[in-house]
């Protein structure tokens, strides 16, 4: 897996168990979703990911988006 497809699955995994989260448990677990959003957004404009920087410290390998 690649760096673009990890960040991809991870955003996702976080705005599906915030949902659930906020469904189940409290809604203030929603904010979690504003969170992932907004940093997506950032990301898309800037070029910057900090859950980029923490998968490539991992070893994930760089794909073509996050360099």
């Amino acid at each position: 897996m690649n760096l673009d497809r990890a960040i991809f699955a991870f955003a996702g995994t976080v705005v599906l168990l915030s949902l659930a989260l906020g469904y189940w448990i409290h809604p203030a677990f929603y904010l979690l979703n504003a969170f992932a959003g907004l940093n997506l957004l950032q990301s898309a404009f800037t070029g910057f990911c900090p859950a980029a920087v923490i998968f490539k410290w991992a070893g994930v390998k760089s794909g073509s988006a996050f360099h």
